[in-house]
């Protein structure tokens, strides 16, 4: 929006909320609505000022680079991956020069970076790549959320210079470093190393592919980031054990400790989105049994969100923003009634399993639409592998815990080490049997945003229906929900269907053309080249975008000029 609309929306809502104070059964009645929309401009008003792209200088292709590190990323086969500061170009003259956050690709035989050295290096630098069609993930746009705007790869030899003062904040961010260093020389399996530095120190950058993609398919990823259950496991860990220390009138001052514990935990870290929102969650709950006030959920976190988005909105547009929060919504609205359906419990164990289950079955029906509108998939295993996990996960965070602050003291009981080995190794053999499961996994599914709000509204009416099934109104609005679904499905279907075009798609240096008429889809690509990426990255999400499911790839030599296909000329160059 420009900034005279957003002006205008401001003093709107400022007026429509002085509004409020009136005694008028309208402005009564409309006080809720006109907070909302003041909330809803200053929302658009903050994101304005988050979203102002800095001016990048004019650089080379090929520049010399002072820098230093921001965060490691996730590797790949070749390279090492990071968000670097550019700290000054030699080359350049700037005057007042703003450090540049940039992805940085480094070979895997270079030596790795660290927080106790700045670095001098000639890169090849360019802005990402902007999309072509709609239906391509927008990685400049993800980027820019982050504040990275440039992509760099340094091919050759790093010279680096020791920091003459290193900050408190790198210093505790190389502590990190080396505690994933000294898990790499522990004797534990390189796959149970990984495992432990991702559930706990938040670090999955060297994860191998078939672990991460073990734990996609069977829905249990939350268990490899650092979420909001393992910041509640950890802080009633902490909380357990300052209770048995303190004597009971001080209760106030474990709680106090216990979420002192828990930030520091979090700046340690690294602070990443999902451990804010944790503890932000955490902190407000508690700080409302501190003031002795009725603890609410449900205000804990909306006070939570609010103050995110109020330092930081560009996180609304998160996907682990979205689904941590609509995750918790969907326990708060579905587990009461969903527990209310088994037999009343006998034994502490029987009420423990019956609310796993009611929490795990809430949070996946919760969390469903989105994951099917951002990731194009589900697997009907993630309810089992969720509700088969999800109880161990308790004794898999706190003994990885325990672990993790053995090896920074420096600590090796082989015994000790062989017994965890053990363990997860037999839990990722499960997940990794869990996974095997391809007839229940479905993908390239397709769901757009007004799809996507009309399961909502099922979501909605649905804890009507546990409460009382045979209660005609909740039953014809859940079943008007249904039946929009499906004719909003329908409808887009056809249009989908009914489309003819022909599109060019790029994929680094290679031209890929599709050809669509109805449900016919031809591909055309050069022969073997990069196939099976050109399916993941360009063939799959043009599926899913035109919600097909059939397609054929046909191949043209490298020195084509142009190929006939159904009587028509297409050409290549």
């Amino acid at each position: 929006m420009s900034e005279l609309t957003i002006f205008y929306l401001l003093v709107f809502s400022g007026i429509s909320l002085i509004s409020i104070l009136i005694k008028s059964p309208f402005f009564q009645k409309a006080k809720y609505y006109f907070l909302g929309f003041f909330f809803f401009s200053i929302g658009i008003f903050l994101h304005s000022q988050n979203s102002d792209k800095p001016e990048i200088p004019t650089l080379k292709e090929k520049e010399n680079i002072v820098f230093q590190l921001s965060k490691k990323l996730n590797s790949n086969e070749k390279n090492r991956r990071y968000f670097v500061e550019i700290l000054a170009i030699p080359s350049n003259d700037i005057k007042d020069f703003s450090p540049i956050k940039t992805v940085l690709s480094i070979p895997k035989h270079q030596e790795p970076l660290d927080f106790n050295h700045f670095y001098n290096a000639e890169v090849y630098i360019h802005q990402p790549e902007k999309i072509n069609n709609d239906f391509q993930f927008d990685y400049e746009k993800y980027l820019a959320r982050q504040d990275v705007f440039l992509q760099a790869y340094l091919p050759n030899d790093i010279l680096k210079t020791e920091k003459t003062e290193v900050s408190f904040y790198d210093q505790i961010r190389q502590k990190r470093l080396q505690i994933l260093n000294k898990i790499n020389q522990t004797p534990l399996s390189p796959k149970i190393q990984e495992f432990l530095k991702g559930i706990i120190l938040s670090d999955r950058t060297e994860m191998d592919s078939e672990t991460v993609q073990d734990f996609n398919q069977t829905g249990l990823t939350h268990l490899l980031a650092i979420s909001g259950s393992h910041m509640v496991i950890i802080f009633w860990m902490t909380l357990f054990v300052f209770n048995q220390i303190i004597p009971i009138k001080f209760r106030k001052l474990s709680i106090i400790l216990s979420l002192v514990l828990i930030w520091i935990f979090a700046v340690f870290i690294d602070y990443g989105s999902s451990v804010m929102r944790s503890c932000l969650m955490i902190t407000c709950y508690y700080v409302m049994v501190l003031l002795q006030r009725k603890s609410d959920l449900l205000h804990s976190l909306a006070l939570s969100a609010f103050m995110l988005l109020i330092f930081d909105s560009k996180q609304f547009f998160d996907v682990g923003f979205q689904l941590s929060y609509v995750a918790v919504v969907g326990i708060w609205w579905l587990s009461g009634p969903i527990k209310k359906l088994f037999r009343k419990p006998k034994y502490w164990l029987e009420d423990f399993v019956y609310s796993i289950t009611a929490m795990t079955f809430s949070a996946q029906i919760a969390t469903l639409p989105l994951a099917i509108y951002y990731f194009h998939q589900f697997s009907f295993v993630s309810i089992f592998a969720n509700l088969l996990i999800i109880p161990l996960s308790e004794i898999i965070i706190i003994s990885s815990l325990l672990m993790v602050i053995a090896i920074a003291f420096g600590m090796k009981y082989l015994l000790v080490f062989q017994i965890f080995d053990v363990f997860i190794l037999y839990v990722l053999k499960v997940i990794h049997w869990l996974s095997s499961f391809d007839t229940l996994m479905n993908k390239n599914l397709s769901l757009g945003l007004l799809e996507l709000s009309a399961l909502f509204l099922m979501i909605y009416f649905l804890k009507f229906i546990i409460k009382d099934i045979f209660n005609l109104k909740y039953l014809l609005r859940f079943s008007f929900c249904l039946l929009l679904f499906f004719g909003l499905r329908i409808g887009f279907n056809y249009y989908n269907f009914e489309k003819e075009e022909v599109l060019v798609h790029h994929f680094y240096k290679d031209k890929i053309i599709c050809v669509k008429k109805k449900n016919q889809l031809v591909f055309w690509l050069k022969e073997n080249k990069n196939e099976e990426k050109i399916i993941d990255f360009v063939i799959n999400p043009y599926l899913v975008s035109r919600r097909l499911s059939d397609f054929e790839i046909n191949y043209y030599p490298e020195d084509s000029e142009s190929f006939v296909y159904g009587g028509k000329q297409y050409k290549l160059k």
